[in-house]
Parts: C-alpha cells; sequence; structure tokens
C-alpha cells in the first residue's frame, strides 16, 4: 500500500515536469527548424548581394526586369494577355 502510494505522489510530482519537458523539446524541434530557414534564405540573399556589388550583368538584369529600363536602341514592348468574359 505504501509502494503504491509513493508511487502515485512520484507521479504526482514528476508528471508536470516530464509534460513540460516534452514541450519544451517539441518547442526546441520547431526553433531549430526555423533557424535552418532562416539560414537558407540569408544565404540566399547574402549571394543576390555578391551579384549585385559584383556582377554588372546581373544588375542590368535585374534593373530589367523590376525597372523595365531599356537600352538605347531598344523597342520596349508588354504582352497583354486577353482577359476571359
Amino acid at each position: 500500500m505504501t509502494f503504491v502510494a509513493v508511487l502515485l505522489v512520484l507521479a504526482l510530482v514528476f508528471f508536470p515536469s516530464f509534460s513540460r519537458y516534452q514541450k519544451l523539446l517539441a518547442q526546441q524541434r520547431d526553433l531549430k527548424k526555423r533557424i535552418r530557414e532562416l539560414e537558407a534564405e540569408n544565404r540566399k540573399l547574402e549571394e543576390e548581394r555578391y551579384k549585385l556589388e559584383h556582377d554588372i550583368e546581373y544588375v542590368e538584369k535585374r534593373a530589367r526586369e523590376k525597372l523595365g529600363i531599356v537600352k538605347e536602341d531598344e523597342i520596349p514592348y508588354r504582352i497583354i494577355e486577353e482577359q476571359a468574359q
């Protein structure tokens, strides 16, 4: 009977701690995953920055795409898609 009582007391004392420990482990896994995602995004941004600082052809390509810049003697055009009615 005392053995059962001791087990019950131990379960009541340690279960909340164990439950919190499991929650913290899950939170740690989520945070590590988020860190990996942010590190990958950071690498992509670093590559982009390097290209923008050192690759004039890449800068030109981006300017053409984002700003619609054209060279002298080029004729800009836009493709207008028909809307379905």
